[in-house]
């Protein structure tokens, strides 16, 4: 029987030196934030419109990852955790082990990391006098090739997977749980995939890479179009602060939200929305009207980005800001 799925790489480990607790996700962060950093430290040398010395740089990352971490956690523990468990027991929230093993911390949002790093860049903004939506353009304009290497940690521990899917390049993966051949469903996708099994068994069935899928396209493509397309845009027609930072919600929260339909929800959390004529099984995709918690915070990336927008450019079109703006650009741009 032809088999129309792809096996996970069995030479791939989680682990960077087996035996040691060091994951190669937490390495791909590390490579994620240092390729950030890069980029916004050209910026600050090429670009013109924000002049950060490279103390100022490192105390301003510092900042935003701290924040970045925190609220990631505290939205990942409140939103998509038994938050009562963790309100009743605050002290395992950022304690990184686990019945006496080290387990890091389970459970990052992006979402959560987002307001962390807005919060961090305020509070940045507030003592050093920094105009918060000229730093947050020049930041997340190479945001998203760093996000890259996140996803990619992410397929590296073989974790947030995909639904069940019948396309070719569906893949098995080693963590994520069977399905009992008992259920007619399981044994039409196995049927149609290629999978033998026999009546009874417990089949783990090929899976959207969705981590892959969101390396490509929350990644890649977000970071072509902001740095090649938005970022340069700003640059030559002057536009006002905040507009690659608008376009960032605005295409990370499209890419996300469309993305999200080839993501499983958590098993506890299942829809927010089910408005489908079935929503009952959550490892299938079966209704463009059922949305997950997920698809509610890219929802609202989504409306915040426009709003913005909108603001920004009709401040802009009303002169609100404009003439105070431009002395100040042309004395940054005059600093070294």
């Amino acid at each position: 029987m032809l088999a129309l799925f792809l096996e996970y790489p069995s030479w791939i480990s989680p682990f960077v030196i087996e035996g040691l607790p060091i994951r190669w996700y937490a390495v791909m962060y590390l490579v994620a934030f240092g390729i950030a950093y890069a980029l916004f430290r050209y910026q600050c040398r090429n670009d013109g419109l924000l002049r950060m010395s490279s103390d100022d740089s490192q105390t301003f990352f510092f900042i935003a990852i701290l924040f970045l971490l925190i609220f990631a956690r505290l939205f990942s523990v409140f939103f998509y955790s038994d938050g009562i468990f963790y309100l009743t027991h605050p002290w395992l929230i950022f304690w990184p082990f686990r019945n006496g093993h080290f387990v890091g911390l389970p459970g990052m949002s992006y979402h959560g990391g987002v307001v962390g790093a807005l919060i961090g860049g305020l509070i940045y903004c507030h003592f050093h006098k920094e105009k918060l939506l000229r730093l947050t353009d020049t930041v997340v304009a190479g945001i998203p090739l760093g996000y890259t290497f996140g996803r990619l940690g992410n397929f590296l521990n073989a974790e947030l997977y995909g639904r069940v899917t019948e396309v070719p390049w569906g893949m098995v993966f080693p963590t994520a749980p069977g399905f009992s051949s008992s259920e007619p469903w399981v044994r039409e996708v196995a049927d149609r995939v290629g999978i033998e099994y026999v009546l009874g068994d417990i089949i783990n069935l090929p899976r959207h890479p969705s981590q892959l899928y969101e390396a490509l396209f929350e990644g890649i493509v977000l970071f072509l179009i902001l740095w090649f397309i938005i970022r340069p845009w700003k640059l030559r027609k002057n536009l006002p602060d905040g507009t690659v930072f608008s376009f960032y919600l605005i295409g990370y929260g499209v890419f996300r939200f469309a993305i999200e339909y080839c993501r499983q929800p958590d098993a506890d959390i299942g829809y927010v929305i089910a408005l489908g004529e079935s929503s009952d099984n959550i490892a299938l995709f079966q209704s463009l009207l059922n949305i997950s918690k997920g698809q509610v915070f890219c929802f609202l990336m989504i409306v915040a980005g426009l709003l913005l927008l909108a603001v920004l450019f009709w401040r802009e079109r009303h002169g609100y800001g404009k003439k105070a703006a431009e002395p100040e650009r042309r004395a940054k741009g005059k600093k070294s």
